[in-house]
């Protein structure tokens, strides 16, 4: 594994023979080694393989088990259905997130809820949160933004005090902890992303936890059709099983194609957050004198999943507009994300929800504001070293 930058990087040499292409995944032999092997097996739909990775998430995130879904969303969506989730009832989530968040409630049939974030890191706000319960309110959706983990402690205290179910979203926090305690394991649900960014990759796919085993039973039933429990069995070499429709399910199933990539990903996990955390040090030593926001330091309680590396252009301060800067970085050969805009900021939400940018002032700037630099393990240090480069060349002008 490559060493991480020194706080002095030196200027690359310009331009980049190849843009860098942001979320790029490290994809190794093994992983195409995989594919091919299941391509040859026949089973390519959701099979052993998606068993087998469902198994090893499980065993990662120290719970009983887990079911293997086709994205993260719909694992939002199939927790919301499985708690039969019913009209009118409201689900408060954060501002700053990816609209999946809000639309799973709204596909589930409830009313999104948007509560502020804290400036500092991003998460929710507990105290904001307590402000938007009403009598309709039925469960939180934290979502830990960039990798690091909301107040659990806060955030707990609230669904217990007003008996409410809570759905974590977990998109960006496969590694992350909170006192010791793995993301995804507080609330009665907790829903991953396999999605091509993120820090286990299988194109397309994502997981659920949950603390009831009947709720996941559902959840799995759900996701193939509503058909009756290991109807993807009826295939197998132990013979035709016949399988009965027991709910009005949905086409929410991993493949075995995927879980392949998966389950060496997932293999790889804490050496890929280790690099990752090299990265990050790097970054935060080298853009430490420039006139940017940096990432909020690591709490001892939390661990951090590194997934986004968020730098805020404050145009005041860096004498340049974020767009203005997302397109330099851009024309530098970098590539650079946004996450996210306010969801208040979006005229969907606007038009069918009244939302107003305004209520949710922290998120509105920090929408505006935020910048997200290359973090993967498939960087190398000179990848590193061009990012910091490209960045100072961008505020320069």
């Amino acid at each position: 594994m490559a060493d991480a930058v020194p706080s002095s990087v030196p200027a690359p040499v310009r331009p980049r023979e190849r843009f860098l292409v942001f979320g790029a995944p490290e994809i190794t032999q093994a992983e195409i080694d995989e594919v091919v092997a299941t391509l040859k097996s026949g089973w390519i739909g959701t099979g052993p393989k998606t068993a087998r990775f469902q198994s090893d998430f499980a065993a990662y995130k120290g719970v009983p088990a887990a079911a293997a879904v086709s994205s993260a969303t719909a694992a939002l969506h199939l927790c919301m259905v499985a708690r039969d989730l019913q009209p009118g009832d409201e689900v408060i989530t954060t501002a700053l997130t990816f609209c999946a968040t809000a639309n799973a409630v709204l596909h589930a049939g409830g009313t999104p809820v948007i509560a502020d974030i804290d400036p500092v890191t991003g998460n929710l706000d507990p105290a904001d949160v307590r402000r938007k319960i009403t009598p309709r309110t039925k469960a939180l959706l934290p979502v830990h933004l960039a990798g690091r983990s909301c107040d659990m402690d806060a955030l707990g205290a609230i669904a217990r005090d007003h008996g409410l179910w809570m759905i974590e979203d977990c998109a960006h926090a496969i590694e992350t902890q909170w006192r010791g305690q793995h993301a995804g394991t507080f609330g009665d649900f907790g829903c991953f992303s396999f999605y091509v960014t993120k820090n286990v990759v299988t194109g397309e796919g994502g997981m659920v936890i949950a603390r009831r085993q009947e709720d996941l039973d559902r959840i799995r039933i759900l996701a193939l059709h509503g058909m009756s429990r290991d109807a993807w069995k009826r295939f197998s070499d132990s013979g035709y099983k016949h399988y009965s429709v027991v709910e009005c399910g949905f086409k929410n199933n991993l493949t075995d194609l995927q879980a392949s990539i998966g389950l060496h990903q997932l293999a790889r996990v804490e050496a890929s957050w280790r690099r990752r955390q090299q990265i990050w040090r790097a970054y935060d030593a080298a853009l430490a004198g420039l006139p940017i926001g940096l990432p909020a330091p690591t709490a001892a309680h939390e661990k951090h999943a590194y997934h986004l590396y968020q730098v805020r252009i404050d145009p005041q301060r860096c004498g340049v507009e974020r767009d203005a800067f997302l397109d330099r970085m851009t024309a530098h050969g970098i590539g650079v994300g946004v996450h996210y805009l306010s969801l208040a900021e979006h005229p969907y939400y606007q038009r069918e929800l009244g939302w107003k940018p305004e209520s949710c002032p922290h998120a509105l700037a920090f929408g505006r504001e935020t910048v997200s630099l290359p973090l993967t393990p498939k960087l190398t240090d000179a990848d590193v070293a061009d990012v910091v480069e490209a960045v100072r060349r961008s505020l320069a002008g």
